[in-house]
């Protein structure tokens, strides 16, 4: 994220270069190239090699720097030195970067296909590999030059930076939810990790800290240390997280709206489907409340909920909060060597072997529509791909507000658009620093929240700091560390305001953030940073193609559970949504449960799995008007 995003071939000068500084204390670049992300001359490091053939980094045609005084301490000679470290170095040119990834188009004169996935985040391509293997013919259409969408990755003087999230479920090698590892092992490939022994550590107010480690009993002991009065609450409802986790992760994870799968595991596991119907209209902050009466205890719970879904505990779906609260401990937090780039190209190559398509560059303006049916999208260029399905891994507001043309709202989108609204964007702020301003056995993962509970959602209130190289040395030259900041933010916030307010206003923010950091984890920071950029919600509303930079759905008021939440279908005949605007929401596990539902969905649809037209209808309409009560 951050300046990153204004690297592409649309603006022929690179964006003003964020430092935290006051709006005289900035340098800029200016270049006639067309710099992209740049791929380093790295291999990748899993079994599926040669996903992406990479150039080595050039050194770009910049105009001369000024410098002038700077915030972040030392004397000017130094202060010097270090501006060289920033120098940025060019990303590879549009067309030689196709030209690399151009083994991961298939038959790209082929314009049928069966099923045609909008975007590559991590549920579209975890959708278009199960469909592939399958046997299904799949053209993935992706906007940007690489996959992965906020799962990305890019590279800067040597920092390989996660576009989001570093934290990683779904790796482990046991259970049903290690949904990336059997996602990668239907297309053939194995990723080397990283365990991370500690999930998160919290700062909280009143001095509040916690480590949540990968042992659970070691964490319940922790939490039981700072609440003893407690400790039954604590037990209870943890222990009601892990019924639901327990149940999920005994099930063979497909479409909850194909019957023939629904009613199977039903008679196989009655008491475990009992068991997930009883908790899916209800909240974790319902369940903590029936145990636990401590104020500060129940803000805790907040914390970890707000972690998953942005939201507080009364607003978070039990069986999303229960997926990552037990799924930390069971297959625990694994790191990808390489980075988290590494999951898309790497499901992007698996993909091509199974015979199907990843098109880059290929920006779809619309779906197309025929008799009522979705039969194909329409491309910026003028291209057009048919389909006998079309999937879209757009947020919902994309899907329906831009991707499809239509007069009047599906009654079942107006109903979720009644319901959720879009949950806020994020500041993200990348940097490079000096490794020695790191205590050691510093934690990966760590979420600051110093003065007061009320400000767990406010824009800017908390902060959720990643340290990857903790764990991957490799993601940064030798003697630095990676930090990856974000903080909530509006879009809101962003627009309206010339370019100038605007560099100013992300200068001020980020500086801010940054001396909290300081203050409360790593004194000495500001002064031992190499390199940095700024992203906000209108980077990542631009290129990762999101309505107003959201992360996903939030409800509007307090939802009954995951009930409201709508699946893969629409009400649109051959079109299907996936990702985190679908059952069961955001996170990566629930992502690429979303992923796998979705292609088993669509394959039972056009033939790929066994179909029942009568039980579908029925179960589809009892769906519908269940969610009516949400």
């Amino acid at each position: 994220m951050g300046s990153v995003w204004a690297l592409t071939s649309r603006t022929p000068t690179m964006d003003i270069l964020d430092f935290g500084f006051s709006n005289s204390h900035r340098f800029s670049t200016n270049s006639k190239s067309n710099p992209l992300f740049g791929f380093g001359d790295q291999k990748p490091r899993n079994l599926c090699q040669n996903a992406f053939r990479f150039n080595s980094l050039k050194t770009q045609n910049c105009c001369d720097h000024q410098l002038h005084k700077l915030k972040f301490g030392g004397g000017m000679a130094e202060q010097m030195k270090r501006f060289y470290l920033f120098r940025l170095k060019a990303g590879v040119d549009v067309d030689k970067t196709m030209e690399d990834v151009g083994s991961l188009v298939g038959d790209a004169n082929s314009s049928f296909y069966d099923a045609i996935v909008i975007g590559s985040g991590i549920g579209g391509l975890v959708a278009a590999t199960q469909l592939a293997v399958k046997g299904a013919k799949v053209l993935v259409l992706e906007k940007y030059v690489i996959p992965g969408g906020s799962s990305g990755f890019y590279q800067r003087d040597g920092f390989t930076f996660d576009v989001g999230s570093s934290v990683m479920f779904g790796f482990s090698d046991k259970g049903n939810l290690n949904l990336i590892t059997q996602a990668l092992e239907a297309v053939g490939c194995k990723m080397q990790v990283i365990p991370d022994p500690t999930t998160v550590h919290y700062h909280l107010p009143n001095s509040l800290s916690i480590q949540v480690h990968k042992e659970y009993d070691k964490f319940i002991a922790e939490l039981v240390s700072k609440f003893p009065h407690e400790k039954e609450g604590i037990l209870k409802f943890y222990g009601d997280c892990w019924k639901i986790f327990n149940a999920l992760n005994s099930l063979e994870l497909k479409s909850l709206e194909e019957p023939i799968y629904l009613f199977g595991q039903f008679f196989k596991k009655p008491l475990e489907c009992l068991t997930l119907a009883y908790y899916l209209p209800q909240n974790a902050g319902n369940i903590a409340r029936k145990y636990i009466n401590d104020p500060e205890l129940l803000s805790f719970i907040d914390a970890e909920c707000f972690i998953v879904s942005t939201v507080n505990a009364m607003q978070t779906p039990i069986i999303n909060a229960a997926m990552v609260l037990c799924d930390r401990h069971f297959g625990g937090i694994n790191y990808p060597v390489g980075g988290v780039g590494e999951i898309a190209k790497s499901l992007a190559k698996g993909l091509v072997n199974q015979g199907s398509e990843i098109l880059y560059k290929a920006n779809v303006t619309n779906i197309i529509i025929e008799n009522g049916k979705a039969v194909g999208v329409n491309l910026s260029d003028g291209r057009q791909f048919f389909a006998k399905t079309i999937i879209s891994n757009a947020t919902r507001w994309d899907t329906f507000g831009k991707l499809l043309k239509l007069e009047d709202l599906p009654e079942e989108e107006a109903r979720f658009q009644r319901s959720y609204i879009k949950a806020p964007s994020f500041l993200s702020i990348h940097m490079g620093v000096k490794a020695h301003v790191l205590p050691p056995n510093t934690d990966c993962h760590h979420f600051v929240l110093e003065d007061d509970w009320k400000n767990l959602e406010e824009p800017y209130g908390s902060v959720f700091l990643s340290i990857p190289t903790v764990l991957d040395a490799s993601l940064a030259p030798e003697g630095n560390h990676i930090l990856h900041i974000f903080t909530t933010s509006s879009i809101e916030d962003w627009e309206g305001v010339s370019r100038k307010v605007y560099e100013t206003k992300k200068e001020l923010v980020s500086e801010k953030i940054i001396s909290r950091l300081e203050k409360k984890l790593f004194p000495g920071i500001k002064s031992s940073i190499v390199f940095m950029e700024v992203g906000t919600p209108k980077t990542h509303r631009r290129y990762l193609a999101r309505d107003s930079g959201t992360y996903g759905p939030m409800p509007r008021g307090t939802p009954k559970g995951l009930l409201g939440m709508p699946f893969n279908t629409t009400a649109v005949e051959g079109l299907y949504c996936v990702g985190d605007s679908c059952f069961p929401g955001q996170g990566v596990i629930a992502v690429a449960f979303s992923g796998v539902m979705c292609a088993h969905r669509v394959a039972a649809d056009i033939g790929f799995e066994k179909k029942n037209i009568v039980l579908d209808v029925a179960l589809l309409r009892l769906l519908g008007w269940l969610r009516t009560f949400a």
